[in-house]
């Protein structure tokens, strides 16, 4: 059965590929940027994450490919190596009738494979720009036979710094190509990078879709990042958990939170990117048949899941984006339910609910997080309405016995029952309640902030500057070109709520603001944007980072590469 898409041009054998895949009718943004991209025109695509638009340019990529050209056809930039995975696997799903080698190269995979497919032949290249950086400079890929490249998600490649690395890869391949921006956003930076290395391109815009969140209970929590996994656990207390989704940042906090609910008598599971697809759906059916009742996931592994009856949604770690949320949000609450959404939300991070509220048109209520004595209450509340079932049930006829034998041995029928309570709580000792500090609202400096809940410390080309290599102010405010002195740097954030880290590498060894950040942001899969002040010095680069990402930097602070050189990063 022929469906809308056989309409749009393509190839027979896409036409059916999609169809496979379920694929129905196209989306808004597949009906207008195929045709135009089939076209041979470059196009600028405003849309947000969600919307279809990995098929609306992957289709018109492989419909054009040609067996008689040799290398790399096709190059598309992600900005995460979980984005690069999942356009590279779409692709191959839509190219399944077809002879195509699609490669996702990111960083944090090892370079022997990438260079052996590459030197073998390769169709299509989706990764992101550091790594396609490190490949052109190994002299591996060559994209003087590119046709067609494609930015993805454009506005975020540019808050994780590597605008600078974009253009070099723009400038490597040949200027006749078809190219095509995607971008929820449209900053200046990105119109500047499509004026340059774009021709006429045709400007696309689409709207968001229709928002259906009014109908969920939605709350947020404000606590400090290291205290978040016991305000989960106090929340898992008192809500009436029916099964969970919680929404977590990276592939590695999913694994790490799974174990440490589950430690804490709360059984759970995570998915993620490294699991099979048999791990995968093992892990489905057992939170589908109620063996678990609380998955972890990252928002890539969640997609695709079909799953009806989930009565509470947690944000672990806060979306980047407000489109995000409400696919988070939507989770819950399906076929005429109720639902839940939760949200753990750090002092630095409110800013972010704020205009999640403006973009959903309605205010999550701020709660207190449960106390000891509430949840205390709730214990035993829950044992003895499990008491008063059992004895309105009647249906313990061995252990009335027991008790028997007990007063006969002397005890007191009290002292029996109260002794038996206490056998029954036993298990509470596993789930022990963390404390949880204070949370100290951001401080405002000089009666200003920058809609973040913090200053802005740099700014300048790419929306950054550091205190050297910059120019600096006179003593009226007038800008001056006199070089910054190496002044001692404070080894302490002034910011509150940022903790200051050190990189083992600085203005003698080439590094530059932007270098910081695209490493720091690509490897720690953190948001670029939250980068505080960025302080190079001769021999080491001192950076300040939000507390609630610090650990997830510093765990992966053994693997960062500037500039071909192994960097280090630990706390100043």
């Amino acid at each position: 059965m022929k469906t809308a898409f056989s309409n749009l041009n393509l190839r027979p054998e896409l036409v059916q590929a999609v169809a496979a895949l379920g694929y129905e009718e196209p989306t808004p943004i597949q009906e207008m940027v195929i045709p135009v991209l089939l076209g041979g025109q470059d196009v600028i695509g405003q849309a947000q994450t969600g919307t279809g638009k990995t098929a609306a340019f992957a289709l018109p990529i492989l419909n054009a490919l040609s067996p008689e050209v040799e290398g790399v056809q096709s190059l598309i930039l992600a900005p995460t190596r979980e984005l690069a995975q999942q356009v590279a696997q779409a692709i191959t799903d839509y190219a399944r009738n077809l002879e195509v080698t699609v490669l996702a190269v990111y960083g944090g995979q090892a370079y022997e494979r990438q260079i052996r497919m590459l030197r073998r032949g390769v169709d299509i290249v989706v990764g992101t720009p550091g790594r396609l950086i490190d490949l052109m400079k190994r002299n591996v890929l060559d994209l003087s036979q590119v046709r067609t490249l494609v930015l993805d998600e454009a506005d975020e490649m540019l808050s994780m710094g590597f605008i600078e690395d974009i253009e070099t890869i723009l400038q490597a391949t040949p200027t006749e190509r078809q190219t095509a921006l995607f971008s929820a956003t449209l900053p200046p930076e990105i119109r500047r990078l499509a004026g340059k290395y774009m021709r006429d391109p045709q400007s696309l815009t689409i709207q968001r879709k229709e928002l259906t969140v009014s109908a969920i209970e939605q709350r947020y929590y404000l606590v400090n990042e290291r205290d978040k996994t016991a305000a989960l656990t106090r929340l898992f207390e008192v809500e009436e958990i029916v099964s969970a989704l919680i929404f977590v940042r990276t592939r590695m906090s999913a694994g790490e939170l799974a174990n440490e609910l589950t430690v804490r008598g709360f059984a759970s599971e995570a998915i993620h990117g490294d699991l099979s697809q048999d791990a995968r759906e093992q892990v489905l059916n057992r939170f589908r048949q109620n063996q678990i009742k609380v998955l972890v996931a990252t928002d890539v592994a969640a997609r695709g899941l079909d799953i009806d009856d989930i009565s509470h949604v947690f944000n672990f770690d806060l979306p980047l984006d407000t489109e995000t949320y409400v696919h988070r949000v939507g989770r819950t609450g399906r076929a005429g339910r109720s639902g839940v959404a939760l949200s753990l939300v750090t002092p630095g991070e409110e800013w972010r609910m704020k205009r999640i509220e403006k973009y959903i048109k309605q205010e999550v209520t701020l709660a207190p997080l449960p106390s000891v004595e509430e949840i205390l209450a709730k214990r035993e509340a829950q044992l003895l309405e499990q008491m008063a079932i059992w004895l309105r049930r009647g249906r313990y006829r061995r252990e009335s016995e027991l008790v028997a034998e007990l007063i006969e041995a002397g005890h007191d029928p009290w002292q029996v029952a109260a002794a038996a309570l206490k056998v029954a709580r036993a298990e509470e000792k596993q789930r022990p309640i963390a404390e949880i500090s204070e949370v100290k609202p951001v401080r405002e400096r000089g009666g200003r902030q920058n809609g973040r809940g913090r200053e802005r410390q740099y700014e300048g080309r790419g929306g950054r500057r550091s205190d050297q290599g910059a120019a600096h102010r006179g003593p009226q405010g007038e800008r001056s070109n006199r070089p910054a002195r190496n002044r001692p740097v404070s080894r302490q954030s002034h910011e509150e709520g940022m903790v200051r880290l050190m990189l083992n590498a600085g203005k003698n060894h080439g590094i530059r603001p932007n270098d910081v950040v695209g490493t720091i942001a690509f490897h720690a899969d953190i948001p670029g944007k939250t980068i505080g002040a960025i302080r190079i010095q001769p021999e080491q680069t001192f950076v300040d980072i939000p507390e609630q990402f610090v650990q997830q930097v510093l765990t992966n602070g053994n693997h960062f590469r500037i500039r071909e050189r192994e960097i280090t990063v630990v706390r100043a």
